[in-house]
């Protein structure tokens, strides 16, 4: 069974290696750590941290030494985070001691998300129905967004070699809280925020036209729609069945299902690209979410093309937990590597009898594999926690 814990380079340094390892395997009783390879800005409470109790990380940086030779000529490229230059290569450090500490290593790698490149790059980002950039999220429609992830996930795995690599956000982000400091006096529900998300950027554009979708005539409905969510007095649902109906609810306007149903083609070639370039040695897997449609994710079809499936389910109760896990599987098939994401965070965590409830009910669902947030994050006896929610598991075996 495969348990792992996500965490930031910062961590590791933070407690060092020894006691680090010594805290994931012998206190948590996990084989794997699921490092940040590439992440984005925040602003971090840090409890377990003896010098650094808030930590503010480079927003859009990269926690691993990058092969110039292989981003020679690259219209985007990645930043080193001078965390790595200042305290050292914790996934190098991870990855050689691998046979020396027993632990697996997966790399946490956000992808498309990336406000600092946004900001360089403002014609490769999503933009809204009216044009407006999304400067947080790098376009999955863009051949140079494109290539920069490829790449990325190319220099990992061809010079580090981890047992996995875990994409985050090679998809189409969600407007509301994916920047900072944002300010939304409308109240926007669950409809209005997935129409804002919606991209028409040029290379989306291009891209469903190429299709024969009629991608005008869908973007002229959704700025309608936009325009008529802005100017109410208080929120109205128009779609009383989203986001449970999927793209269906849509039905009633042929141009914009249509493109909903291209919507998903950029973010499934993205990430059989990704595959594709990636060294043998190490699993692709996707992180994603229930509802994933949302972001552009088809999973069956994705499930052809990667190595499998993270499926958060963060505050879900241990029923919904296995209607996530059971559907995924569903999507994934028999043989595709399938884990659950399980936040630690109080108080939707109270103690360890519902982290352990969740963990069953994923496990008898049909998940092999369990990441639980964050290491660096939580109090020190969450990590007892972890352990005893995982106590009933089988064998511990590191995915490789």
């Amino acid at each position: 069974m495969h348990r792992s814990i996500w965490t930031y380079p910062w961590d590791i340094q933070d407690q060092g290696v020894e006691r680090f390892v010594n805290e994931i395997k012998g206190r948590a009783g996990l084989n794997s750590v699921s490092l940040a390879t590439s992440y984005h800005a925040g602003r971090f409470l840090q409890p377990r941290s003896p010098t650094q109790k808030a930590y503010f990380p480079e927003d859009g940086t990269v926690y691993f030494q990058t092969d110039e030779a292989l981003w020679s000529g690259k219209e985007i490229r990645p930043l080193v985070a001078n965390n790595l230059t200042e305290r050292g290569d914790m996934l190098r450090a991870l990855v050689d001691g691998l046979y020396e500490t027993g632990l697996g290593v997966s790399c946490w790698t956000v992808c498309l998300h990336n406000s600092r490149l946004g900001m360089l790059h403002p014609e490769h980002v999503t933009r809204n129905a009216f044009g407006n950039a999304n400067f947080y999220n790098l376009c999955p429609s863009s051949p140079a967004a494109r290539d920069y992830v490829v790449t990325l996930v190319k220099d990992i795995t061809t010079n580090y070699k981890p047992d996995m690599l875990e994409l985050e956000s090679p998809n189409f982000m969600g407007f509301a809280h994916e920047y900072h400091h944002e300010k939304d006096g409308v109240g926007l529900n669950a409809e209005d925020d997935f129409l804002l998300s919606l991209c028409f950027c040029e290379h989306c554009t291009a891209r469903a036209l190429k299709a024969g979708v009629p991608v005008d005539r869908a973007q002229q409905t959704v700025s309608r729609f936009i325009a008529e969510l802005c100017e109410r007095a208080v929120p109205e649902v128009q779609f009383p069945n989203f986001p449970a109906g999927g793209i269906d609810v849509f039905r009633g306007y042929p141009e914009l299902h249509a493109f909903l149903q291209w919507r998903t083609e950029p973010v499934t070639s993205l990430i059989g690209e990704i595959k594709a370039s990636a060294h043998p040695a190490t699993r692709i897997v996707l992180i994603d979410l229930k509802d994933g449609w949302l972001g552009g994710v088809d999973l069956p079809a994705v499930a052809k093309l990667c190595d499998g499936a993270i499926l958060c389910c963060y505050d879900a109760s241990p029923e919904a937990v296995a209607d996530v896990i059971e559907t995924g599987r569903a999507a994934l098939g028999p043989d595709k590597f399938l884990g659950v994401g399980l936040r630690v965070f109080y108080p939707e965590v109270e103690g360890p009898a519902i982290l352990e409830a969740r963990v069953k009910a994923a496990i008898d669902a049909g998940a092999e594999g369990v990441n639980f947030y964050n290491y660096g994050l939580i109090p020190a006896p969450r990590l007892d926690w972890v352990r005893e929610a995982i106590g009933s598991l089988g064998p511990s075996i590191v995915i490789a």
